[in-house]
């Protein structure tokens, strides 16, 4: 039999987990219903399939009706990041388990009201970390589980969104901290997320700086940039900081044909003014065991990827991953706009930084060794795949304690929440007293490193 979904939020991250019911996974799940604000979203998703030529739609105001009509088994929630809390829990409560994208939620009282939930209902929830599967990060985390670099004192940890995928950003929805938290909550769980899984450790204090220092209208008239058009969709010659949804059909069936219903433009100026979200960021955290993680975020590098080395009792482990080497604008109009840790980036690239990745581990007084990375086919490093598997099929046994709970989620968002904090009082912020949630509790990634 079946298991039977609702997806709520049906934008362009809905995409992933449609193609999954549909394609790899329709022997296993099918979908009920489409809910979403916006019709033109929730048709065109429903058109684009055949499979879900029958499916229902309709709003989040009808999401216990459905629920109920339907005879939902589990609610997969891509909504806005700050709708997550109370997509989840009327979810809950209406009696369906839960598959919630990162981030879980943005703060600390819609996090406890989701715990909250769980606790009265008994119900299931699952976010999605797709890095977990990654081959190159479970590289990483079996040499940590290893011992072979000893116990873990440090990690250095920086991440770089270049100027395609980073700008993106700050045209849409995400630039309104009070919709997506900011980077700190919005991207940054996924990192976090798997700083505490590489550790098998939760996150007691956070001390963060950082700021809007290159896009917005303040930082561009400092730089002495002209203003962009109010949005990138126009005629005419176009700047690379820009997005003219045209140049794409989904996007332009997904968000330029839908305006007339909800008004809401996908393609605003990146150095407009109303932007609140930080585009520099930095944090130091204290974890229950000892170790320290120095974390850096950029989101208008020249190149995109991440560099992280694990300093141990006996040893160091360095992981490099540049996904796009450099941002070089093709075509006329220099518009080319992907995410590529989701999909793959094929143009030439003719400097001295090559797309690729590499693990390399030393141990004291021993030469260096690079440790094989298996190839991964897929969106986001192979991960995509993999996830998607746990998700509709089932975990299966895991050593290394992939699949996660809603308790890894809030460990993840704890983090970006206290550095929110953190920003706001320039002190550092204690996890526990922020969030009000034990997150002690041991949760599968952790309990599998432990056993």
């Amino acid at each position: 039999m079946r298991t039977r979904y609702a997806l709520i939020g049906s934008g362009h991250r809905a995409q992933m987990y449609l193609d999954a019911i549909a394609g790899p996974h329709a022997d296993v799940a099918e979908l009920a219903a489409l809910i979403d604000v916006n019709s033109s979203r929730r048709e065109y998703h429903r058109d684009r399939l055949e499979a879900f030529a029958q499916v229902r739609l309709g709003g989040p105001d009808e999401l216990e009706q459905i629920i109920a009509e339907e005879s939902v088994d589990r609610v997969i929630v891509t909504s806005v990041d700050r709708l997550h809390a109370e997509h989840v829990v009327r979810a809950l409560e209406a009696g369906a388990d839960v598959v919630v994208e990162k981030p879980l939620t943005i703060d600390a009282p819609s996090a406890r009201a989701i715990q909250d939930a769980i606790d009265r209902t008994g119900r299931s929830v699952v976010v999605t970390f797709n890095y977990r599967y990654s081959p190159r990060n479970t590289a990483l985390k079996q040499i940590i589980a290893s011992g072979e670099i000893g116990e873990v004192v440090s990690v250095v940890f920086e991440w770089v969104l270049d100027t395609q995928h980073g700008a993106d950003y700050f045209r849409r929805w995400h630039r309104d901290k009070a919709n997506s938290g900011g980077l700190f909550v919005h991207k940054a769980a996924h990192h976090f997320d798997l700083v505490n899984w590489w550790l098998a450790d939760t996150p007691a204090r956070v001390y963060a700086r950082g700021g809007l220092r290159f896009y917005g209208a303040d930082a561009a008239a400092a730089r002495g940039r002209d203003p962009l058009p109010e949005r990138g969709t126009h005629d005419g010659p176009h700047d690379p900081f820009e997005l003219d949804l045209r140049s794409d059909e989904r996007l332009e069936a997904l968000y330029l044909d839908a305006e007339e219903h909800d008004g809401y433009r996908r393609d605003q100026s990146v150095f407009a003014g109303g932007i609140t979200a930080e585009d520099n960021l930095t944090a130091i955290v204290d974890y229950s065991r000892g170790a320290v993680l120095t974390y850096a975020l950029n989101a208008h590098s020249p190149w995109e990827g991440y560099r992280v080395a694990i300093n141990g009792t006996a040893g160091r482990a360095e992981l490099e991953v540049i996904e796009r080497a450099e941002v070089v604008p093709q075509g006329a109009d220099g518009r080319a706009h992907v995410d590529p840790s989701a999909v793959a980036v094929t143009t030439a690239e003719a400097g001295v930084r090559e797309r690729g990745e590499r693990l390399v581990v030393q141990k004291h007084f021993e030469p260096a060794r690079e440790v094989e990375i298996p190839e991964g086919v897929g969106g986001h490093g192979g991960g995509d795949a993999l996830l998607l598997s746990d998700v509709f099929v089932g975990p299966v046994a895991d050593e290394l304690g992939r699949p996660s709970d809603h308790r890894d989620g809030i460990r993840a968002i704890a983090v970006g929440i206290c550095g929110n904090l953190s920003l706001e009082t320039g002190a550092p912020v204690e996890v526990d007293a922020a969030l009000g949630i034990d997150l002690s509790r041991d949760t599968p990634a952790a309990a599998a490193v432990q056993a």
